[in-house]
């Protein structure tokens, strides 16, 4: 990546921040998944980080108190963590549960959100891993289920089905997603996103088996301001399928007034 991705620590945040902080712009907070890492926002990183203000909270889902552990708690994290920033406005990008916490967030602070981005993202309804992993000691299942992220399985690579394989092998962390997993189901959004009037772009892949493309169109009938693109041969993760083509839609519609 051509930008510096460093992880900053501060306090109870860890974080990546791209660009200047200036005063002057907007900056864009990423909001990852629940199993997504931080290098599935390589793309956007590259491409924006040098010269815009990009922020990449990590979300303490493997960190903060299991009790605690909901979208409720998510979300007064991603509220704790823009207003100890200090941002007066920002743009909120969520990929799959980082949309469900963009769209929470965008219900309670109205007022910081100048435009909003959603893609593959869960709110309404979601079909992940499940309520268990019956097998999460088997590689394979793992690598069928991350492969299952993608219309083209070759994004799967090694190292990604690696990285989801150890998340999963071990009980702590694994009961920490199932939590976090369950909390999304519950936190169903349909009778609450007529609430929200921010503009927002929703990316989608027509190919996407985790939140498929009729949630995609769900969420453009019931957000009164959204714009709906889609990707052809495109799953879950169009940033990561379609990285150039994904990086013109938020330029365009970052850029308009």
């Amino acid at each position: 990546m051509s930008a510096n991705t460093d992880i900053i620590k501060e306090g109870k945040y860890e974080y990546i921040e791209t660009g200047k902080d200036n005063g002057q712009q907007t900056p864009l907070i990423l909001l990852h998944g629940l199993m997504g890492a931080l290098s599935n926002f390589e793309a956007i990183i590259s491409k924006f980080g040098p010269n815009h203000h990009i922020v990449i909270p990590i979300l303490p889902i493997f960190s903060m108190p299991l009790k605690s552990l909901d979208l409720d708690g998510l979300v007064d994290f991603v509220e704790e963590f823009i207003d100890y920033k200090g941002f007066k406005k920002v743009f909120l990008l969520g990929n799959s549960l980082g949309g469900h916490l963009a769209q929470m967030y965008c219900l309670k602070r109205p007022e910081m959100v100048s435009k909003m981005i959603l893609t593959g993202s869960s709110g309404l309804f979601e079909n992940a891993f499940g309520n268990s992993f019956p097998r999460r000691s088997s590689r394979d299942y793992i690598r069928k289920k991350t492969e299952m992220v993608f219309f083209d399985r070759k994004v799967a690579t090694e190292a990604l089905v690696d990285e989801v394989f150890d998340s999963v092998s071990d009980l702590g962390r694994c009961i920490r997603i199932v939590k976090a997993a369950k909390s999304a189901v519950r936190h169903n959004l349909e009778d609450k996103l007529h609430l929200i009037k921010t503009p927002t772009l929703l990316v989608w892949g027509a190919q996407d088996e985790v939140t498929p493309l009729w949630v995609g169109k769900k969420f453009h009938e019931l957000l009164q301001n959204s714009t709906l693109v889609v990707f052809e041969k495109c799953g879950h993760a169009p940033m990561m399928e379609h990285p150039d083509d994904f990086n013109k839609e938020i330029y365009n519609f970052l850029s308009k007034d």
